[in-house]
C-alpha cells in the first residue's frame, strides 16, 4: 500500500512539473541575436532556443583580453562562456555547427568548451558589437593564456556575427 501511494505521489508530482519543463526556456523580448539548434533539451520555440542580448547578457559574464589575427592590439572580449550557454540548453552532441550571417560555418568540438574558456563575445572592449563589428556574437578563445590555441585550427573556429549554432 505505501508503495502504491509512493507511486502515486510521484506520478502526480510528475504531472505537476511537466508543463513547466514544456516551457522552457523565457522568449526572447528582443530581435534574436543567437539561435541555438539541434540536440538540445531546453527551448523556447519549435525545437530551438532563441536568445536576444538581454538574455545572453543574464548569464554568467566572463571577459579575457587577448591578441588575435584580426586586431593590431590585444583586446577585451566579453560574454557568456560557451560551456554556461550549452549547459543551459541542454546540449547532448559532441560538436557545434556555427553558421555566421553570411552563412559561413564551422564545427567546433563541444569538448573545446569544457577544455577552454571560450567566450561568446558580445562586446569589445565594452562596447556592444553590431554586425559591422563582427557581431552580434563573435567566437573568442583565450590566445594568450592556452599558447596552444594559437594556431590556424582554433582561428578557424573563432567565428565573427554568428546568429545561429546546431548541436550535432
Amino acid at each position: 500500500m505505501k508503495a502504491l501511494r509512493l507511486i502515486l505521489v510521484v506520478f502526480g508530482l510528475g504531472l505537476i512539473c511537466a508543463p513547466a519543463l514544456a516551457e522552457g526556456l523565457n522568449a526572447p523580448q528582443g530581435r534574436a541575436a543567437l539561435t541555438v539548434s539541434g540536440k538540445i533539451a531546453n527551448t523556447n520555440g519549435r525545437n530551438v532556443a532563441k536568445f536576444d542580448l538581454a538574455m545572453l547578457d543574464q548569464l554568467p559574464q566572463h571577459s579575457i583580453k587577448t591578441s588575435t589575427p584580426w586586431f593590431d592590439a590585444p583586446k577585451t572580449f566579453s560574454g557568456p562562456l560557451a560551456r554556461d550557454l550549452m549547459k543551459l540548453v541542454g546540449a547532448q552532441g559532441g560538436k557545434v555547427k556555427a553558421i555566421a550571417l553570411n552563412d559561413y560555418a564551422t564545427n567546433i568540438p563541444i569538448q573545446d568548451f569544457q577544455t577552454y574558456d571560450v567566450v561568446l563575445a558580445t562586446r569589445i572592449d565594452g562596447e556592444t558589437l553590431n554586425i559591422r563589428e563582427k557581431g552580434p556574437v563573435f567566437v573568442i578563445y583565450p590566445f594568450d593564456l592556452v599558447p596552444e590555441t594559437k594556431n590556424e585550427i582554433f582561428f578557424q573556429r573563432c567565428i565573427w556575427q554568428l546568429v545561429q549554432i546546431k548541436v550535432e
